[in-house]
């Protein structure tokens, strides 16, 4: 079970490690929803994806209750 978690895994990043190398504009969108926090003081950036980090955490726990519901 394991084994099959980090071949799915590895096959992910792949594929979206080609996707950001050969379309950069794909993902741009990332980073830049309303609801992320970017404070700049001073020379000093905070940056706080909190909007990102839901989809993104929506969609990997969509992702993983796919692949092991039996």
């Amino acid at each position: 079970m394991l084994a099959k978690l980090f071949i799915i895994s590895g096959v992910a990043l792949l594929i979206i490690g080609l996707a950001l190398q050969f379309a950069p504009g794909l993902l741009s969108w990332f980073g830049r929803l309303p609801g992320d926090i970017h404070i700049e003081r001073d020379g000093t950036r905070v940056f706080i994806p909190i909007t990102s980090m839901i989809i993104l955490s929506l969609g990997l726990t969509l992702i993983i209750n796919l692949l092991f519901k039996r």
